[in-house]
């Protein structure tokens, strides 16, 4: 039996068997032989049935499986004789041409996997932010828990900064209403960044019972597309004024957060650890970034369009079925094709490929040791930190999302040691961002 290779592309090949008619033939008579020992067919005593009837009846959907099991295990075989590395499902396509010379041929249209080639990792450049956890990062991750507990209280003075505000409000454009642009009793806290700022600055100011109208012009690029760029009208009734109540930092606000101690240094001693895990977290995050994009920047070679159909495929549904979940959005903001997902897709399908052949060529495997360490690593912002470990080692499956992570760091430190990488001091608030009012 001949088998021919012929290259299509960088990556796509065509693969060319034949498989004689005649065992073809030979198999199906085998498998109608023995299905004529079981059949059940009336008027015939078991195993009595004669194969003709068998043929007639079972015949077609026999021969069918025999050709499909035979292109798929000549498929197999040519594959191993051959070398390949099969990227995606083959497109099996027949060739009636064949049959005349006894023989069943077809042909199989594929993609193989690339030979990954990476550049010059020394010009990879990483800039590492260097920073520490301080007292004042404390105070301001302790003043933020306290805001999450606060209370509010009727303010007699004007609405300012902080300020928990209830208000009416009608918004018009050329003198109608538009869709979303009314409330009733409407919370508010001035300053958080929920509304535009010119609604902010139109409440700050004003007192329980006072109204207003003021003009505001929706940005060009803002979510809600019917109104984005155009000018309206707002009637303002300002309900109420609130303001902020802190809980005293005490025992009781301490134990709150599983201090059992209701120590105000245990308390920090806790922010302090979680805020040096959280940071530990973002540096690696930062760092793991620009090694990918790094990586992206010096690897050359071409990828599966297969691989790449698919996972921008995957990318797509996930997004869909997520805006499904949202409220507000509208039939045709699912209207999203497949294709603005393919960037992306082709970076993640380099990336893995890239990982996958550093795995391989440099024994980059997650190690049992790095997975347990990482696994308490994360148990211990659980209340009960040995409960939740072994909860993970009950299964070896749930071990999963940590193996992958061990990998990638793994991949991570390895293309570090030889990039270009500059330690950059940075204040703690800069390298984490936001993250919240304190």
């Amino acid at each position: 039996m001949e088998t021919i290779v012929e290259t299509l592309g960088d990556l796509e090949r065509r693969l060319s068997v034949a498989v004689p008619v005649a065992d073809i033939e030979g198999e199906v008579t085998k498998r109608l032989s023995n299905l004529a020992r079981t059949a059940k067919i009336a008027g015939f005593r078991p195993g009595k049935v004669p194969v003709t009837i068998i043929a007639r009846q079972y015949g077609p959907q026999v021969r069918s499986d025999v050709i499909s099991d035979a292109v798929r295990s000549r498929f197999n075989e040519a594959v191993q004789k051959e070398h390949l590395r099969i990227a995606g499902t083959p497109r099996i396509e027949p060739n009636s041409a064949g049959v005349a010379q006894g023989a069943l041929e077809f042909s199989a249209v594929f993609e193989v996997y690339p030979e990954v080639r990476l550049g010059d990792l020394s010009q990879i450049v990483v800039r590492r932010p260097v920073t520490e956890v301080t007292a004042a990062d404390i105070d301001r991750t302790i003043g933020i828990l306290r805001r999450q507990r606060a209370t509010y209280v009727p303010a007699a003075r004007p609405a300012q900064g902080g300020d928990r505000v209830r208000v009416d409000f009608t918004g018009t454009i050329d003198g109608v209403e538009f869709a979303g642009g009314q409330a009733h009793d409407f919370a508010i806290e001035l300053g958080e960044g929920r509304m535009l700022p010119e609604f902010d600055k139109a409440m700050t100011g004003m007192s329980a019972g006072e109204q207003k109208t003021f003009p505001l012009r929706f940005p060009d690029d803002y979510h809600g597309r019917e109104v984005a760029g155009k000018e309206a009208q707002f009637a303002l009734r300002m309900l109420a004024v609130e303001e902020i109540q802190l809980p005293a930092l005490d025992a009781d606000f301490v134990r709150a957060f599983g201090v059992a101690s209701g120590e105000v240094e245990g308390l920090r001693a806790e922010v302090a650890a979680n805020l040096r895990l959280e940071l530990k977290r973002k540096v690696a995050a930062l760092v793991k970034e620009q090694v990918i994009a790094g990586l992206a920047k010096v690897a050359q070679f071409p990828l599966p369009k297969a691989l790449v159909d698919a996972e921008a495929r995957l990318l797509h549904d996930r997004t869909i079925a997520s805006m499904r979940d949202q409220p507000g959005v509208k039939p045709e903001d699912l209207a999203v094709g497949v294709d603005v997902f393919r960037p992306q897709a082709e970076q993640r399908v380099a990336l893995g490929l890239m990982m996958a052949e550093l795995v391989k060529t440099e024994h980059l495997e997650a190690r049992p040791e790095q997975v347990k360490e990482l696994v308490h690593e994360s148990a211990q912002s659980y209340e009960q930190p040995d409960a939740v470990i072994r909860w993970h080692y009950e299964k070896p499956e749930r071990l999963g999302d940590f193996e992958a992570a061990v990998l990638e760091q793994n991949v991570v430190d390895w293309v570090l040691a030889r990039a270009k990488v500059t330690d950059e001091p940075a204040a703690f608030e800069a390298v984490m961002g936001p993250r919240g009012n304190g």
